[in-house]
This record gives structure tokens, C-alpha cells and sequence, in this order.
């Protein structure tokens, strides 16, 4: 648009200039003729003054006239676009300054129409987002354009397996500002097994609220870029679940079917295998038709734990515990052996023993220790004052200990087992059993001390 308008010299009435439209991003001229008629020569000095200054230049901003003669201007109006310049009316003036006559001065004024322009960015984080049913997103809007407006988003699915969430629904935004929305998107169900599942979508943004009308048509509503996003649904149970599963599995079966069953027949042989007394040669010949010295004649042997004879011991156990002897003449004394049996409850503490006999000296080489029921607690033996060993009943089922030099205990001295039982185990038949079972084999050599 390039309308007039004219000015006086001093004395001489002046026209405003007419209104102009412009919008943000584009060039609008328009003229003003500035006559002289005074009767001097006069130089003109031209400023633009007003809200739309910084951006309004006039060409050229200084004139020299003859008296009579005139000349025309250009301004020229160069709005940047910026959210900043707002939609609307904004005022403008041009001062004329005569140089001879200042008092003379001049303002046409008038008023520029700034257009409305629309401009909406939005972007979406992250692009990529996984997860088991549903997926949160942050959605960022600015306003860019120079009025204010109100957006709405529509997302965008190829199925209808995706349900989408914004909060807030439209926002409400002025010219230069900008918000951020939680999009929530969930899945319709899950995914059990097998690999992920990509869902792809989309969301475009766009203004809301009334149109304005221009010209009989309503102006379309201004939209935003389509942003692009995949949602990855992962299975419930992944591959590297599964193939942990199957391994587990299998272990069980060949527990079950393998080794169990061997465990219990190895329990079963060691714990038959530790209540049995301990065979005892003899001096005599293989046949075992002279006894040695010491041993019951008839060639019987002593009943364990009634100490009757010579290398019989005591069933010194006050709490239900046996203790058990047998053995053979050897030399100057003879292979004996006792048994101590045990049973106690659960947190109980108990105590068995088996006692040398009189004018006797007992030479102990070799212990067996039986836990065929795994218990769990501690035990103490002891031969006479002396402490020989603790150890905890779950670190084995069987042990044994054996010495070259005889550890030997006098008459009437003890061999001591102290069991504190702090939980049944479970023997070869599979069921728990209510109470703590040791079984504990002294061997050594009875020596008579008369």
C-alpha cells in the first residue's frame, strides 16, 4: 500500500497520514509529500517517532525545498516476525522539523494495523519409549505467533491398540509462551512371550476455539508439525527367562530322579555302616578257637553295656544313652570297643558316656562319629578331663578319627559325648525326625592293670 499524504509549509493546515496494515514478516510502504510555502528557502528534518519506530525508516529523513516547491518521502515499515509484535492497532507519527523555523514544528500521525500471524512449535521426548503396558512422553508447545491461541492434540494410530492421555487437555498459551504436556499412552493388553512389539503413532497439534472471518470465509484453523513416536512393548517373560526356567526345571527332574535317590542310599549305608561294632581280631588262629586272655570263656562275647566282664563297659548315659563294649584278648590287653547312642529333643542338651572299667586302662585309637539324620547343633566329646574335639553336627553325616599313639584313660574314667541339639534333621526316609540321633564308636585297646 503507498497512500499520500501532503504537509504544509508554516502557516498552512497539514493532512494526517492514512493507516496502514502490515504483518509480522513483511515490507509495507507508504508516501508523504512535505511542500514548502514559506517565502525562504527551507531545509526539513524527517524522524519517525512512536511504538513503531525501531522498525520504520523514512527516505530520505532530510529535505531542502524552494518556496512553493514540494517533495515526496517514503516510509517503509519492516516488521520482524516475532511473537513480541502483538496483533493489533499500534500508533506511528512522523515529526517535521523546519530547520529555519522550528517553532514550525510537525507530527503526522497514524496508525498501523498489525496482522495476526500463526506459528506453533512442538516437540515430543523421548521419540522412543518401552515398557510393559504403557509408556509416559513429555510434550513440550510454544506459541510462536502473535496472538494468543488455544491447542489441542489429536495422536494418530494405525489399529486401535494404543490409548492415549494429555493433561492438560488444550492449554491456553500467549504469544511467546510455551508449556509442557504428560502424554500417557497405554496398551490395550499385555505381551506375554516372544520378542518386543513396536507400536508406531503420531501426534499433530492445532489451534482451537473461534475462527475469524475474513473477506466471508472463516480462516482454518492454524496447525502444528506431526510428530512421530513408537511405543515398544516388551513381553512379560522374556526368551532368557524362559531358557532359565527350562535349565531349572531340568536340574529338579534329575535331582529327583538322579541324585536323591543315590544320597539316600549312600546315608542309608554310612549310617548302618557306623552302628555297627567294629570287627576285632584276635591272637589265635583264624578259627577263633582260643580265646586270649581276659575274654569270657566259651568263646561269647560280652553283651554291650552291661559291664560284667573284665572289658565290659557302662551304659553311662543318664539321659536314654547306651554305652557299649566288646573286643579280643591282644597280648598285654585286648581290642575293645563301645558304643554310645544318643537321642535328644529339639533345644535340648544332653549327655552320654561310657565308663572304664576297674583296674583297667583303656587305649583309645579310633572314633566314629555318626550323624545319619544331618541334625543340626553341636557336640563335645571328652576322655576323662580331657577335651578332645567340638564340632557342629551339619558340617557332616560320618567322621572318623584314628591315632597311632593310644590316648588312654584310667578306671572309672569316662568317655563323654555332650549334644546340644538345635534342629532335627531328616534321615534316609524322607520325613523330619522329632529328635536329635547320634551314634559315637571308641575302639582302642583294654588293658588290665593287675
Amino acid at each position: 500500500m503507498t497512500p499520500s499524504a501532503a504537509s504544509s509549509g508554516p502557516g498552512a493546515p497539514g493532512l494526517d497520514i492514512p493507516a496502514v496494515s502490515v504483518t509480522p514478516g513483511d515490507i509495507a510502504t507508504t508516501t508523504l509529500t512535505v511542500r514548502n510555502d514559506s517565502d525562504i528557502v527551507e531545509a526539513y528534518d524527517l524522524k519517525v517517532v512512536g511504538d513503531g519506530a525501531e522498525w520504520t525508516t523514512v527516505e530520505p529523513e532530510r529535505l531542502s525545498l524552494y518556496p512553493g516547491t514540494s517533495e515526496t518521502v517514503t516510509l517503509r515499515l519492516a516488521l520482524p516476525r516475532s511473537p513480541e509484535i502483538r496483533a493489533g492497532e499500534l500508533p506511528l507519527g512522523v515529526r517535521i522539523l523546519p530547520n529555519e523555523q522550528p517553532e514550525s514544528v510537525k507530527v503526522l500521525e497514524t496508525v498501523v494495523r498489525v496482522g495476526a500471524f500463526h506459528e506453533l512449535r512442538t516437540d515430543l521426548s523421548p521419540r522412543r519409549r518401552r515398557g510393559w503396558l504403557r509408556g509416559r512422553y513429555l510434550l513440550a508447545v510454544r506459541n510462536q505467533g502473535n496472538t494468543p491461541v488455544r491447542v489441542g492434540f489429536t495422536p494418530g494410530q494405525a489399529g486401535e491398540e494404543l490409548r492415549f492421555a494429555f493433561t492438560p487437555t488444550e492449554p491456553a498459551l500467549e504469544p511467546g509462551e510455551s508449556k509442557e504436556l504428560r502424554l500417557r499412552v497405554r496398551t490395550a493388553q499385555p505381551v506375554w512371550f516372544g520378542d518386543p512389539v513396536v507400536w508406531p503413532f503420531t501426534v499433530d497439534s492445532r489451534e482451537t476455539g473461534e475462527r475469524e472471518q475474513t473477506e466471508d470465509r472463516t480462516e482454518e484453523p492454524h496447525a502444528g508439525p506431526t510428530l512421530d513416536a513408537e511405543f515398544v512393548q516388551i513381553p512379560i517373560f522374556p526368551k532368557w527367562l524362559l531358557v532359565l526356567l527350562a535349565a531349572l526345571l531340568a536340574l529338579l527332574i534329575a535331582w529327583f530322579t538322579l541324585v536323591r535317590p543315590a544320597v539316600r542310599s549312600a546315608a542309608q549305608e554310612a549310617a548302618t555302616q557306623a552302628v555297627q561294632p567294629r570287627p576285632i581280631p584276635t591272637e589265635s588262629g583264624s578259627d577263633g578257637s582260643s580265646p586270649g586272655p581276659g575274654r569270657p570263656s566259651g568263646g561269647s562275647s560280652q553283651k554291650p553295656g552291661t559291664g560284667g566282664g573284665p572289658g565290659g563297659g557302662t551304659g553311662g548315659g543318664e539321659d536314654g544313652s547306651t554305652g557299649t563294649d566288646d573286643g579280643t584278648a591282644t597280648g598285654g590287653g585286648r581290642q575293645s570297643s563301645a558304643t554310645i547312642d544318643l537321642k535328644s529333643g529339639a533345644g535340648q542338651s544332653k549327655t552320654g558316656t561310657y565308663t572304664v572299667p576297674e583296674k583297667t586302662v583303656f587305649g583309645i585309637t579310633d572314633i566314629v562319629v555318626a550323624n545319619f539324620q544331618g541334625d543340626e547343633g553341636v557336640m563335645t566329646i571328652t576322655f576323662g578331663d580331657r577335651k578332645i574335639t567340638t564340632i557342629a553336627l551339619e558340617t557332616f553325616r560320618n567322621q572318623d578319627y584314628h591315632w597311632v599313639t593310644p590316648i588312654r584313660i584310667g578306671a572309672k574314667d569316662t568317655v563323654t559325648i555332650d549334644v546340644t541339639c538345635t534342629k532335627p534333621g531328616t534321615p534316609a526316609t524322607g520325613q523330619q525326625a522329632r529328635e536329635c540321633h547320634e551314634v559315637v564308636n571308641v575302639s582302642g585297646a583294654l588293658k588290665s592293670t593287675e
